[in-house]
């Protein structure tokens, strides 16, 4: 008799899953990037711009790809999304860089990132930074193994936690600052770009896509996923301006230009004393434990989704739900040994951006998948219909052509690299897929 399968819990609801795309993309941006965006363009007015151009074109992907998650909503996302549209092999290579180097890549910077912060608050050795995010990453994919909903409702709870501090600095800032929010300072004139200031703010709105990997576990994913997608992004679109704002409202913009990543800090000293600095340091450690749950969470999916369709060899292994917990386990183990590697032998930054690269290049296939399943299936009334067709899809597509233009063009060598390793799933591919 053929064993049954045992299928992924619904367990995740419209507030889970919108508070796991605010989850993911509120890392550390929102504190560190206002600095870096300002040196970028120059003026505090052209900063603002670019925070929410960089927001918009995020809600138009937003926008975009809710349509293709309504019309495909299954476990694995982006992954899903190409494999339907482009076949087995351009999917698999989709996969391959989700699975081994973009995912587990942001797993280790984060842990990494915040055992760095937590090491000067609770006094432990530098040496002990990497033991620390080892830890940290091995305590909370205990938790996911362990229990969906649980990490859904952490996921849940640190959002609103991390919301506190931004929310807090946004809304005394914004009212009892006396700074003009109009200023400039003095760079060299090639080191302003103002598309290079987007591209800063981009990269703060990243990791939005990833709460699609969790479709098949949603109780109404038509429905859901794209209130959630679209949700989460304006919430992250209203705070980012809000810190932004009450920044240059409180301090002045050579001084949040001279300090850089320490800018929020300082402006929360100003607002709420000397514990207003250590306050902000832990949202900031808050809000990267979130998003590393997030990740945690979501991440595995698509390992998980690629061994369910039983042609992977040694498939079975990966996507096998634990009979008790009914959480993708190995596919959870797998991941983490990945991001453990990263933390101990590789450049995990430099890994997420050759990642980030290559994940862009699949987004522009995604967006442009709503064209080809409206020519294929026609107009669904029934299901969610991206607004402005086809403008909105268009800003999308060429927000991410946009993106992949940088970076080709400021970082050739890493551009190139990431092309051999996401072209190397081909090889991969031969070798694990069944005839």
């Amino acid at each position: 008799m053929e064993k049954q399968k045992i299928e992924l819990k619904k367990d995740i609801g419209f507030v889970t899953a919108a508070a796991i795309v605010v989850g993911i993309v509120i890392g550390s941006g929102v504190f560190v990037k206002p600095g870096v965006v300002l040196m970028q363009t120059g003026s505090s007015t052209k900063a603002l711009l670019a925070w929410l151009v960089g927001g918009l074109m995020t809600i138009a992907a937003g926008l975009t790809i809710s349509e293709v998650a309504a019309r495909i909503p299954k476990t694995g996302g982006i992954y899903t999304y190409i494999e339907e549209l482009y076949g087995k092999k351009i999917g698999f290579l989709c996969g391959w860089v989700l699975t081994f180097i973009y995912s587990p890549g942001l797993k280790g910077a984060l842990s990494l990132y915040f055992s760095t912060l937590a090491q000067p608050i609770l006094g432990f050795s530098q040496n002990l930074i990497p033991v620390f995010a080892i830890a940290t990453l091995l305590f909370l994919a205990t938790m996911n193994a362990l229990s969906t909903k649980a990490s859904g409702y952490l996921t849940t709870a640190t959002t609103f936690i991390k919301l506190i501090p931004i929310f807090m600095i946004a809304t005394l800032g914004i009212f009892s600052g006396d700074q003009s929010i109009v200023g400039s300072i003095d760079v060299p004139l090639e080191s302003l770009s103002f598309g290079a200031a987007v591209l800063s703010t981009l990269w703060a709105y990243d990791g939005w896509m990833l709460v699609g990997h969790m479709a098949g576990e949603m109780k109404n994913p038509a429905r859901h996923l794209p209130m959630a997608i679209i949700g989460g992004l304006s919430l992250v679109i209203v705070a980012y301006l809000g810190v932004n704002f009450a920044l240059f409202k409180v301090l002045p913009i050579d001084q949040i230009a001279a300090l850089g990543p320490k800018a929020a800090n300082a402006a929360s000293e100003v607002l709420f004393g000397e514990w207003g600095g250590r306050l902000i340091s832990i949202g900031i450690l808050v809000s990267i434990f979130g998003c590393l749950n997030s990740d945690i969470l979501s991440g595995p999916r698509v390992p998980y989704a690629m061994a369910s369709d039983g042609k992977v060899r040694r498939g079975a292994f990966i996507a096998n739900v634990h009979p008790r917990f009914g959480t993708p386990m190995n596919a959870i183990i797998m991941q983490v040994a990945v991001a453990i590697a990263m933390i101990l032998l590789a450049n995990v930054n430099q890994i997420t951006d050759f990642a980030i690269f290559s994940v862009y290049v699949f987004y522009v296939l995604a967006f442009a998948g709503v064209f080809l399943l409206r020519r294929k299936e026609g107009v669904n009334s029934k299901l969610y219909q991206t607004p402005l067709y086809p403008v909105v899809p268009i800003i999308a597509i060429l927000s991410a052509l946009y993106i992949i233009g940088s970076t080709v063009v400021e970082q050739p060598i890493l551009a190139l690299t990431s092309v051999v390793i996401t072209l190397s799933g081909f090889l991969v591919y031969l070798i694990v897929r069944k005839d």
